[in-house]
């Protein structure tokens, strides 16, 4: 079984290089291009991991990071915050949002798939 992806990212080209790697790599990648488009698949789609980043307009990354934490379906997805802000405190506030990880850009193909299995394992371990 596949492990399908919900990649939010505003920048069509930060998109087609993430679905691209993920693709190859054989995970299933479903794509919304702001926050509210996410939230509206969430409810009615399963997904093991939401990549999302922080910076986007409307609904940014951390705001749906705590949205998919409310829910308990919910509660079994792994979320990875990707940001070219990669201060501490930008850091910090992703993870007390209940991300699972935090993945500064720009990012090699390596260190994607390095944070999602990271990510993936920190749900595995909570459940």
């Amino acid at each position: 079984m596949s492990v399908r992806v919900l990649l939010v990212e505003d920048s069509r080209a930060m998109r087609a290089y993430v679905s691209a790697i993920l693709e190859a790599h054989e995970f299933e990648v479903e794509e919304a291009e702001n926050g509210f488009e996410a939230l509206r698949m969430l409810p009615r789609e399963h997904f093991d991991v939401v990549v999302a980043d922080v910076n986007m307009p409307d609904v940014n990354g951390i705001e749906l990071t705590r949205f998919v934490r409310r829910g308990p379906r919910q509660a079994e997805i792994a979320v990875l915050v990707i940001s070219t802000d990669a201060a501490a405190h930008d850091v910090e506030r992703a993870m007390t949002a209940g991300a699972n990880g935090f993945l500064p850009k720009p990012f090699t193909e390596q260190q994607l798939l390095e944070a999602i299995a990271n990510a993936r394992s920190r749900v595995q371990a909570s459940a």
